[in-house]
């Protein structure tokens, strides 16, 4: 007998932080000049996840979380949504991360972290949940989680269980320089997986600061090509996107809309196109469909940025293909 639902669905695994975004209640002003605060939850990983589930996916999340009341409310967010939470742990002797984040006036962030650790820090290879990792069709990770041991081990070790187990490798760096020890740390750790991943993800920024160019062209993009990539991605804000594949290369248009805050716009861009890969890779050897699918990832993405907050602001396919059909 046919069933139907989410079960039928293939499983984006994400993997790494979650946390409580602190975003101050008036835009363009410093974190001292902030008059309050409104709590928001984030974490790219656990963005994406929460993007795939709002777009009709099946997504799970693998981290760890403090047993505390920002923790237990975290959890929550991700269970309303529809994600699946048996990847979660917690830590009764770490807190959850926070971050505290200002808007600039051109709606550019800057972040102020508190991680001294933060539970999502301290998750360790043996508490991972294997079965869960070993049955995703796509696993989708970021770098934070390479910071700091043993969640470095956990990240390693996660990845090559998913791996060994078919799945495709979506890695999106999600660069937040102020958590590293330097610069140079940051761009030596970030590139140390570069080689295994399927599909990679960057901004304009980060393929700066990776490449060391500053440069945003062709040329630069394909210096961090590897032979086993599918798919190299180079997100432009307002200008769309670049895509690069073994056999065609090109870019698809952004749409224009009134931009509130960035936060979570590139986590809605890549839940978008995880969601229309997980079932059928080939697209990703068919560049028609290709650039639809980036035509739809980019609505997403600008939908995400006209409201304040990456969860609240995240869309519906309905969203999304109004978006689209407007732009056509």
């Amino acid at each position: 007998m046919a069933s139907n639902g989410v079960n039928d669905k293939s499983l984006i695994v994400s993997f790494g932080e979650m946390l409580i975004d602190f975003v101050p209640t008036v835009s363009g002003v410093s974190l001292a000049e902030a008059p309050g605060f409104v709590k928001a939850p984030g974490g790219a990983p656990a963005n994406v996840a929460i993007a795939v589930a709002r777009l009709g996916g099946k997504a799970a999340f693998v981290g760890k979380l403090g047993d505390d009341e920002f923790g237990n409310m975290l959890a929550g967010i991700l269970k309303e949504n529809g994600v699946i939470a048996t990847g979660i742990n917690f830590d009764t002797g770490a807190r959850t991360a926070l971050a505290f984040v200002t808007l600039r006036a051109d709606g550019e962030r800057e972040f102020m972290f508190y991680r001294n650790p933060s539970a999502d820090m301290l998750l360790r290879p043996e508490e991972l949940n294997l079965e869960l990792i070993r049955s995703a069709k796509v696993f989708h990770y970021g770098s934070i989680s390479l910071i700091v041991e043993p969640c470095r081990s956990a990240h390693l070790q996660a990845m090559k269980v998913a791996k060994d187990a078919g799945a495709l490798l979506s890695y999106d760096p999600n660069l937040r320089l102020p958590l590293w020890p330097s610069e140079e740390e940051a761009r030596e750790q970030i590139l140390s997986i570069w080689d295994e991943a399927d599909v990679v993800k960057v901004s304009d920024n980060e393929l700066e600061f990776l490449t060391g160019s500053d440069k945003v062209d062709d040329e630069t993009a394909m210096s961090l090509w590897r032979p086993n990539f599918k798919l190299l991605l180079v997100t432009l804000g307002e200008k769309g996107c670049n895509y690069y594949t073994k056999n065609f290369h090109g870019s698809v248009e952004a749409f224009h809309v009134d931009t509130v805050d960035t936060t979570g716009a590139g986590d809605a861009f890549v839940g978008a196109l995880l969601c229309k890969i997980v079932d059928d890779q080939s697209v990703l050897e068919d560049e028609p469909r290709l650039r639809e699918i980036l035509r739809f990832a980019n609505a997403c993405g600008a939908i995400t940025t006209t409201k304040k907050g990456a969860i609240p602001a995240l869309p519906t396919p309905a969203d999304a293909l109004k978006l689209v059909n407007e732009g056509k």
